[in-house]
């Protein structure tokens, strides 16, 4: 199988939990979605491949900041969301592991994250808040930090906005105005992307979607 392996907290657990299935004999090649999760995935001798030697997957397993009834997510809190995207839509199938919390009625209760360039990023963004004011959307749009203050670089050198939004009523319609913002690199809606989402609970897990 040639998996995609995601970034976060959750996708975390997931790589090592594979790291021992791949010690067990099973056999996978695998595509990183970070520099972290690369890491990680070698130490525990996962075999590794890139997008230029394996440009279609298989499948995609990754956690997710927010999901809601129509497997809309909002990614990005870990920072990779340019690489997950890419490596999602890269595959035949994504899904999405996360505890039940991050289930929600409406998107937007969790910050949006906008990767962005650094060249000319007051003029983006300038445009950024018109695009979420446009999509009917308003909140404030905070640059991403370190704890010392410095601003957060992405692995592809970028810097990302997280927009404090509070809900997103119409999350294909901001999609739509943020891509077409002149330095916006990506954004962490993902829209058609996830075909399943497994959600675990004190209950026990609940599954949206197709799994096969």
């Amino acid at each position: 199988m040639r998996l995609g392996l995601g970034t976060g907290s959750t996708a975390k657990h997931f790589v090592d939990l594979l790291g021992a299935r791949v010690k067990a004999g099973l056999d996978v090649i695998c595509v990183a979605t970070s520099e972290f999760t690369q890491a990680q995935a070698l130490s525990l001798a996962i075999p590794m491949s890139t997008l230029g030697e394996t440009p279609e997957l298989d499948l995609t397993i990754d956690g997710a900041d927010e999901v809601d009834s129509e497997l809309r997510l909002i990614k990005g809190g870990g920072a990779a969301l340019l690489r997950e995207k890419i490596v999602a839509s890269a595959s035949k199938r994504m899904v999405v592991i996360a505890d039940d919390g991050k289930l929600v009625s409406m998107l937007g209760r969790y910050p949006l994250p906008i990767e962005v360039v650094p060249f000319g990023i007051e003029v983006t963004r300038r445009a950024i808040a018109a695009a979420i004011a446009a999509a009917g959307c308003a909140g404030e749009l905070k640059l991403r930090r370190h704890s010392d203050g410095t601003p957060l670089v992405t692995d592809g050198g970028h810097h990302i906005f997280d927009a404090h939004l509070g809900a997103i009523a119409q999350p294909e319609v901001l999609a739509a105005a943020l891509t077409r913002v002149p330095g916006v690199v990506e954004h962490g809606l993902f829209l058609g992307l996830a075909s399943a989402a497994i959600l675990a609970g004190v209950d026990g897990l609940v599954c949206l979607g197709t799994i096969e």
